[in-house]
């Protein structure tokens, strides 16, 4: 490297050089389990249709650059509609956590979540030189909730990230819990349901009860992980403040009409998460057949499971080596031999060894389970 080089290095902040970037693995040819995706593509039909209404983008003109009647859309198929809560749109809900953590970054900030969760929480907060501190779950995954009542106290932290079911446990923690964590916070608490579609309750009832409350929720995992859009629910007052760190144009215009087009269809997504839903327990109910392995339960769109015979990356490799890819969380805090299983098709779910029949589903295992 020349020594100008250098000098350019030199002006980057010195704690990049112990980073490292976001990995994504090539899932080419690959059966596809590993990142929580809806794995039902639209009709031809809906298709169709859907092309058609993006034939009236002016891609020549800017975006809208805050759709009201998009907003509307989310309120009438998600909630809140209440008067006092506002929302504000982002690319892909990273977005928003990132302009959340942003918002608050200042000497002496903190940010507090659980471990193990959602890595985007810590990853930012240390991207954006904000202090990270993280509670440990039970051994049953639930929150501690007098650590997590002591941590507040000990570090008073400005932004609170709870994902609800949480990922990589997909449980629910008690509202109870939630409830005082909110009432014991002096900062904000930002509530993530990404998982909402599959989950069996919401906090969204709630959060015009609690002024620091934030509800975050993603078109991800409801089918749309390759729009990359999110939105945020909170008090207009909150929304207003953070939408002044909000770059301008944020969601091109054909996010925005996709948004459009598939609320107006909305019951298509909802028949497909309640598809993945009973896909979720037939699968559950099959691998927990196996005495080799914990099945934990779920209320999002993928399972934990824990390898009680087998080391989680043996496991891991061999279903590779069949085309079939899954996340190894084996080296997350608490998540000692453990992997994440997306709920696929019924093909794909199969594809991890189950077979079924008219009495039983019956999993026959093709990777040492």
């Amino acid at each position: 490297m020349s020594s100008m080089s250098k000098n350019h290095f030199s002006r980057l902040r010195p704690e990049l050089a112990a980073m490292s970037a976001y990995q994504v693995p090539d899932a080419s040819g690959l059966v596809k389990l590993d990142a929580m995706e809806n794995p039902y593509q639209w009709s031809a039909e809906i298709n169709a249709l859907w092309l058609q209404y993006l034939s009236h983008a002016t891609l020549n003109r800017y975006p809208d650059p805050d759709p009201e009647g998009l907003k509307h859309q989310l309120q009438a198929c998600f909630g809140p509609q209440h008067e006092d809560i506002a929302l504000l749109l982002g690319n892909g809900s990273d977005e928003l956590i990132q302009l959340l953590v942003l918002a608050i970054a200042k000497p002496g900030a903190a940010v507090l979540t659980v471990t193990p969760s959602f890595s985007m929480y810590q990853l930012v907060a240390e991207m954006l030189g904000v202090d990270c501190h993280c509670v440990p779950l039970d051994d049953q995954f639930e929150l501690d909730q007098a650590a997590m009542l002591a941590a507040i106290e000990e570090h008073d932290p400005a932004l609170i990230f709870l994902a609800y079911p949480n990922n990589p446990t997909a449980n629910l923690w008690s509202r109870k819990d939630l409830e005082q964590i909110l009432t014991a916070s002096q900062g904000l608490v930002v509530i993530d349901e990404a998982y909402g579609p599959f989950a069996s309750a919401s906090m969204v009832n709630q959060i015009h009860e609690y002024p620091n409350m934030l509800l975050l929720r993603t078109a991800s995992k409801l089918g749309l992980a390759g729009l990359r859009f999110g939105w945020l629910a909170a008090a207009h007052e909150l929304i207003a403040e953070l939408n002044k760190i909000r770059l301008p144009y944020n969601i091109n215009c054909l996010t925005q009409m996709t948004m459009q087009f598939a609320l107006q269809n909305y019951p298509v997504f909802a028949q497909q998460a309640e598809k993945i839903c009973q896909s979720r327990e037939l699968l559950a109910r099959g691998l927990s057949a196996l005495a080799t392995l914990t099945v934990f339960p779920s209320q999002a769109n993928f399972l934990l499971i824990r390898l009680q015979s087998h080391s989680a990356e043996h496991v891991y490799t061999q279903l590779l080596a069949q085309k079939v890819l899954i996340k190894n969380v084996s080296k997350q805090t608490g998540l000692a031999n453990c992997l994440r299983v997306t709920v696929g098709t019924d093909e794909e779910n199969q594809a991890l060894g189950s077979q079924n029949s008219s009495q039983s589903t019956k999993l026959t295992p093709k990777a040492d389970l």
